[in-house]
C-alpha cells in the first residue's frame, strides 16, 4: 500500500458504537432479538439500519444475522444492539419456563394415560 487507506464508506467501530468497546447487557452472536415498538427518528445511522432490519420480519433475528445482513463485525453489532435493548426498541423474547406444570403433575398424567391403554 501507499497510503492510508482513503474509504468514504470505512467507518471505525469505535466510531459507529459511540465509543463503547463493549456491550453493556449480555448479547451473544447467537441471541435472538425482537423489535419493540417505538420512535426511531432519535436514534444514528447505524442502529437505524438495523431497526429497518426487523420491518420485514415476522419474528426475531440472531445478531449474527444482523451482522451478516449489514456486513458490519459481530463485536459492533452486539454493542449496538446492547445500546437499542437499553433504549427500549430491542427485547429477549420471554422464556415460557414460568407458565409450564409441574414436573409431578405430568408424570401423574402419563401414568393415568398409560393406564387407559
Amino acid at each position: 500500500m501507499t497510503g492510508p487507506r482513503r474509504d468514504p464508506d470505512m467507518v471505525r467501530p469505535y466510531v459507529r458504537t459511540g465509543g463503547q468497546v463493549r456491550p453493556r447487557a449480555d448479547v451473544r452472536p447467537e441471541s435472538v432479538v425482537i423489535a419493540a415498538t417505538g420512535p426511531t427518528d432519535t436514534l444514528g445511522p447505524d442502529a437505524r439500519r438495523v431497526m429497518r432490519l426487523f420491518a420485514g420480519a415476522d419474528g426475531g433475528l440472531a445478531v449474527a444475522d444482523i451482522a451478516a445482513a449489514l456486513e458490519l463485525p459481530p463485536s459492533t453489532v452486539r454493542i449496538l444492539v446492547s445500546s437499542l435493548m437499553d433504549s427500549g426498541h430491542l427485547s429477549r423474547p420471554v422464556a415460557a419456563t414460568e407458565h409450564q406444570p409441574d414436573f409431578d403433575l405430568l408424570q401423574e398424567v402419563l401414568r393415568g394415560l398409560r393406564s387407559m391403554v
